[in-house]
C-alpha cells in the first residue's frame, strides 16, 4: 500500500510538472508571437503598408462606383475608422507585454551582471590578500646584507678553526721534535770513552766507549 502510495504522489507531481511546463511554454509561445507582432508594427515596413492600405481604402470608396463602395465617405468612412481602432486596441497590450517581457529579461540580466561582478569582486579581494600574504613573506625571507653578514661570519669562523687547527699541529709536532732529540741524546750521556787508539797503517784514531 505505501508503495502504491509513493507512485500515486511521484504520478501527480510529475503531471503537474508536465502541465506548469506546458503552461509555460504556451505562455513563451504567446509572448514570443506577441513580440514579434510588436517589433512589426515598430518597423517603417508596417508604416508603409498602413499607409498604403489606408490611402487605397480611401480611393476606392470615392472613386469606384456607388455599388462598388463598401464604406460611404459621407459618414467618415466608418468602416475604416473602425478597422484601425481594433488595430490600435490590440496593438497596445501587445506592445506593452513586450515591454514586460524586455523588462524582465533586463532584470534577469542586471541580476546575472550583480552575481558577475559579485563573483568578480570576491575574486579580487581573493587575489589581494594572497599578494599581500606574498608580500609578507618575502619581506621575511633574508636579504642580500643578512646573507652577506651571515657568510662573513661563516668565514671569520672557518679561519679560527684553522688556526686553532694549525697551532695544535705544531704543538704536536714540537713535541715529537723534543721527543726524538731527547731519545738520541740520551745514549751518548750515557757513554764512557774508555780509550783512545791509533791505526798505524792508516793514521786514524779509535775510540773505544765503556757504556
Amino acid at each position: 500500500m505505501a508503495n502504491n502510495s509513493n507512485a500515486g504522489n511521484a504520478s501527480r507531481k510529475s503531471a503537474k510538472n508536465l502541465d506548469g511546463s506546458q503552461k509555460i511554454s504556451r505562455s513563451e509561445k504567446f509572448g514570443q508571437w506577441s513580440e514579434a507582432i510588436a517589433r512589426g508594427m515598430g518597423t517603417p515596413s508596417f508604416l508603409v503598408i498602413l499607409t498604403l492600405f489606408c490611402a487605397l481604402w480611401i480611393i476606392w470608396n470615392t472613386l469606384a462606383p456607388e455599388n462598388m463602395r463598401f464604406d460611404s465617405a459621407a459618414i467618415g468612412f466608418t468602416a475604416l475608422t473602425l478597422i484601425l481602432s481594433l488595430q490600435a486596441s490590440y496593438a497596445a497590450p501587445m506592445i506593452l507585454l513586450a515591454q514586460n517581457r524586455q523588462d524582465d529579461r533586463e532584470r534577469v540580466h542586471i541580476e546575472q551582471d550583480r552575481q558577475r561582478a559579485e563573483r568578480n569582486l570576491a575574486d579580487t579581494e581573493f587575489l589581494a590578500r594572497e599578494v599581500v600574504a606574498l608580500r609578507l613573506a618575502l619581506k621575511e625571507l633574508p636579504d642580500r646584507e643578512w646573507l652577506r653578514g651571515e657568510i662573513k661570519t661563516m668565514l671569520e669562523e672557518l679561519q679560527e678553526e684553522m688556526s686553532t687547527t694549525t697551532a695544535q699541529q705544531c704543538s704536536n709536532a714540537g713535541a715529537q721534535t723534543t721527543t726524538a732529540a731527547d731519545s738520541q741524546s740520551a745514549p751518548i750521556k750515557n757513554t764512557e770513552v774508555s780509550s783512545i787508539t791509533q791505526n798505524p797503517f792508516t793514521g786514524r784514531f779509535n775510540i773505544n766507549e765503556k757504556i
